[in-house]
């Protein structure tokens, strides 16, 4: 992680809006470098992972620098309103970001001052299906050429994280066949009692041969309890 980026105190005189705006913008792209900078960290943690490699030590802030950074002040005036609430969500991977106008109509001659932010976490669990279509192609000596499925997809019609989340759910999280097939059909996925059953009895091996490249980070408990 970066240094932390101090602002010199800036006399009370010296405060206009422009100044206090310019602020303002300098704090939400700090708070944007951090982002980025967690993240960047999570995506190297996430392929050291898949080398096998142990994760990077994290070490929690100095309390130190906590009270020193009350006391000082960081971006000149301290923490301003709502800072303590925005740092607790500073490592969240920000997925989508969505701008939201006053309902009321500016009035002509208004000066923007920046934002509020307000990170709220949610889950997208949604069914996905791929047509892969193979191309056919006949060669002029009359052979036929055709393209081919992912390893992870032959001989089965359900890809990798699905795959993944029954395993991981019935092994790891200890749900009921019956249950999980309940919680399929619910998001839409067309699948049938014995079906699940036969991936839960290892019969997906080429979904093995690709797993470690695709199974995203989270499920990777799986692997050690998967049959």
């Amino acid at each position: 992680m970066g240094e932390r980026i101090q602002i010199p105190d800036i006399p009370e005189e010296a405060r206009t809006p422009l100044v206090k705006g310019l602020v303002d913008i300098i704090e939400q792209l700090v708070q944007k470098v951090q982002q980025q900078d967690e993240k960047i960290a999570q995506l190297e943690d996430e392929i050291a992972v898949l080398k096998g490699e142990k994760k990077r030590p994290r070490f929690k802030p100095s309390q130190l620098d906590k009270k020193a950074g009350r006391e000082e002040g960081t971006l000149g005036e301290g923490k301003r309103p709502g800072s303590e609430k925005r740092s607790k969500t500073v490592s969240l991977v920000i997925h989508e970001e969505q701008v939201i106008a006053p309902a009321e109509p500016v009035p002509e001659g208004s000066r923007f001052k920046g934002y509020r932010d307000v990170v709220v976490q949610d889950l997208v669990i949604r069914a996905h299906n791929t047509l892969h279509r193979l191309e056919r192609w006949e060669t002029p000596d009359g052979r036929t050429l055709m393209g081919e499925l992912p390893v992870s997809v032959r001989g089965g019609h359900f890809g990798v994280t699905l795959v993944s989340y029954i395993v991981y759910q019935h092994h790891h999280c200890q749900v009921t066949q019956p249950l999980v097939l309940e919680q399929l059909r619910e998001w839409g996925i067309d699948i049938l009692a014995g079906q699940v059953d036969a991936l839960l009895r290892g019969k997906h091996e080429p979904l093995h041969k690709e797993k470690d490249g695709l199974l995203p980070a989270r499920l990777m408990p799986a692997r050690a309890i998967s049959p």
